[in-house]
């Protein structure tokens, strides 16, 4: 079974800020073309990067790289929104709901960006 490629729609909100839309599947082979999506938007000034998951089918700890990688590649927020209960609990065991901002986390709280 072959596996299904990411896809990522940008769009570019407003001084500094950018939603990246994915779809698809978010692991070992498609996590760098999110890293260079993410270092492109920084290096034009995009600091604060919305991550709209709500279209990704799988995430494993080479997408969570990738998120930390977006993270620690500017000064601005990093956002997830539409996050399933799988990818919220592979979140919350390794500590990144702390650090990443989860738009609607399911317990409610908004978490901050470090």
């Amino acid at each position: 079974m072959a596996a299904q490629l990411l896809t990522i729609e940008v769009t570019r909100l407003d001084a500094g800020r950018a939603r990246l839309r994915l779809s698809g599947e978010l692991d070992f082979d498609t996590a760098p073309q999110l890293v260079a999506a993410a270092a492109e938007l920084r290096r034009d000034g995009y600091q604060e990067l919305l991550f709209d998951l709500s279209a990704v089918s799988l995430c494993d700890s080479s997408g969570l790289s990738a998120f930390l990688t977006a993270h620690h590649g500017g000064t601005g927020a990093v956002r997830l929104a539409g996050v399933n209960p799988q990818l919220q609990q592979l979140l919350d065991r390794t500590g990144l709901a702390e650090l990443l901002a989860v738009e609607g986390a399911s317990d409610g709280a908004a978490r901050r960006a470090g």
